[in-house]
């Protein structure tokens, strides 16, 4: 059996590499066999593994879709072809999708000890929920959807213990208003949330720590451009209605 080091090591070299699903084993056997919470490399490095796995999968998900939508508007004979093959991925999206799921809720939460690996896993947890959402229909839908509000709720509530400009936090808050306009087809409450997280940020962002800027500065700049998007969105429907 490889020891704790040689598996980090070599989750670090499947990333080099972009064999992110052999990733995804050795960080997996370093999750069960660590007994106390991850460490900001371990966490890291098991996001980026399924983040990676999921990522290429959501894409050809999209991808797939813009073509079948295209081929059915022109009554294409393929069609079917393209249903099935979009059936392939979203049983992989699943797969994947419930592992981590699983394994936050069963192994890595328990073991949580600080508010921000707590805020970390259960936005982890909510962002797996949402990309089911992206292809889920029926009653599925109607549950992951429940199942991604109430954990981005808790993490929430859990990240007030957190500096407003915290990366995590922030992240959170971009997530989560990506939730509200994507899955829930809320606009409103998604540019309220946005603007109160980047106003608060912007109010605090003298007390940064230079390890903290970077990331803090870049997700801050993601939640205006989407707060950009989203209100001129808003305005244009405005002015339809009037």
């Amino acid at each position: 059996m490889s020891s704790k080091e040689e598996l980090i090591y070599k989750a670090k070299v499947c990333e080099q590499t972009e064999r992110f699903e052999d990733m995804i084993e050795a960080m997996k056997q370093v999750v069960t066999m660590t007994t106390e919470e991850l460490t900001v490399e371990e966490r890291n490095l098991l996001s980026v593994a399924y983040k990676n796995t999921v990522g290429s999968r959501r894409t050809a998900w999209r991808a797939l879709s813009a073509i079948e939508q295209k081929e059915e508007s022109k009554g294409g004979k393929h069609t079917p072809l393209l249903r099935d093959y979009k059936k392939k991925i979203e049983e992989e999206l699943s797969k994947f999708c419930n592992d981590i799921l699983d394994l936050i809720d069963k192994v890595i939460v328990p073991k949580a000890d600080k508010a921000e690996s707590k805020v970390f896993f259960k936005k982890m947890k909510g962002d797996y929920y949402r990309y089911i959402s992206e292809y889920a229909s029926g009653d599925l839908h109607k549950k992951v959807s429940q199942e991604a509000l109430q954990t981005y709720n808790e993490a929430t509530t859990d990240a007030e213990e957190l500096k407003k400009t915290n990366p995590i936090r922030l992240g959170l808050a971009l997530n989560f208003s990506v939730f509200h306009y994507e899955v829930l087809n809320d606009p409103q409450k998604a540019c309220t949330m946005a603007k109160t997280a980047f106003d608060d940020a912007i109010g605090e962002i003298e007390e940064l720590g230079d390890d903290e800027y970077k990331d803090s500065t870049t997700i801050m700049q993601l939640i205006r451009d989407n707060l950009t998007l989203w209100s001129s969105e808003l305005d244009e429907g405005e002015g339809d209605d009037k």
